[in-house]
């Protein structure tokens, strides 16, 4: 039962408490302290949130105290950053965060992250959804950590993570899925099962056989698997790419082809996606410079994907850009992308919503 678990909120903020103290509620009794907190008297805890400014002696102090006392147990920390740089991430985990997110979230977002930790579930497209994203993020690393350390890469390990991400996007809907991957606190597995998740209901809207659906949503979960071997100083940077590091980030694509051909990947559908979801009609693409009908149409519909992802996920330097907008910007690029596929996308997550 929900009130038999204790959550605490320590902020530095009264303004945000009160929501977020709110929705806390809804899944268990909640505390809310400030970073003078010395946990002494705390025994039994299910999960704290931490809405601390982390530069501040005081919280340091605060959250090294939380972790010494209950350094026996796993307890589950949403740390909210009020600067998601890669240095607040590190600082974060160091102090015992679990989960990091950008301060700003909705209230209702930050306790779901915190559910999902505890292993609160709601009903069975939440569990459907979280069991989901778990055994593709597991399948995602496993992938990235071999193409990183040079091993070949074992595909079976990734196709075990496929069957969850469609049953999570028809049973527990796209939103609830975006939402949950959207904890992911790296931005590359972030965007990588923001764009399986994306493929899985553009594939369940266009009606595709499961054997199709499980083509295209393999392809669009590695995706960017080049992005292994991208230097982190370029990969994690926040903010534009300067020519040079943008010219290296391209390699991303051919390197990715190149690590699942070498690891004796044939499908065809796979290898075209990985290689070329940065093509464009017009020729303006890369790496190869594809025109026209020279770009295969699971690409296509892939691209779609890559891009409405990239332009809609939340990222320390942006907020997130609205449905609508997000659409009006791939329907501006007609001559780069299939219309004809671009309205069938937006229909597709109108019919999401």
């Amino acid at each position: 039962m929900p009130d038999e678990r204790t959550f605490v909120l320590v902020t530095d903020r009264p303004d945000r408490s009160a929501a977020i103290s709110a929705a806390l509620r809804g899944i268990g009794i909640c505390d809310v302290v400030g970073p003078e907190e010395t946990w002494r008297d705390r025994r039994a805890l299910a999960g704290v949130i931490s809405d601390l400014t982390l530069s501040r002696p005081e919280t340091d102090h605060c959250l090294r105290a939380l972790q010494r006392r209950f350094a026996n147990q796993h307890l589950p920390v949403v740390c909210l950053l009020r600067k998601a740089t890669q240095d607040a991430l590190r600082h974060a985990k160091t102090l015992g965060a679990t989960v990091c997110m950008p301060a700003y979230v909705p209230p209702e977002t930050i306790v779901a992250a915190l559910a999902n930790q505890v292993g609160i579930m709601a009903g069975q497209a939440e569990q459907a959804v979280s069991q989901g994203v778990v055994r593709a993020g597991e399948a995602l690393t496993g992938l990235m950590a071999e193409t990183r350390a040079g091993q070949p890469v074992r595909m079976g390990a990734v196709e075990a993570g496929l069957g969850p991400i469609l049953t999570a996007v028809q049973e527990g809907g796209l939103a609830r899925w975006l939402d949950t991957v959207w904890t992911h606190d790296d931005a590359t597995y972030q965007h990588c099962l923001l764009v399986a998740g994306l493929a899985a209901q553009f594939a369940l809207h266009l009606g595709f056989r499961y054997e199709d659906q499980f083509h295209f949503v393999r392809a669009a979960l590695i995706h960017d698997v080049g992005k292994a071997r991208i230097p982190l100083e370029i990969l994690n940077k926040p903010g534009r790419l300067d020519p040079d590091e943008l010219a290296v980030m391209r390699t991303h694509a051919a390197i990715g082809h190149e690590v699942l051909w070498a690891g004796g990947e044939r499908d065809p559908v796979t290898l075209a996606v990985v290689r070329h979801h940065h093509e464009m009609l017009d020729g303006s693409g890369y790496p190869d410079g594809l025109v026209g009908g020279e770009i295969g149409d699971m690409v296509r519909l892939l691209t779609i994907c890559d891009i409405y992802a990239a332009l809609t996920e939340r990222r320390p330097y942006k907020s997130p850009m609205p449905m609508a907008d997000a659409m009006a910007i791939l329907t501006a690029m007609d001559g780069k992308l299939e219309a004809r596929l671009v309205d069938s996308f937006g229909e597709a997550m109108k019919a999401a919503v």
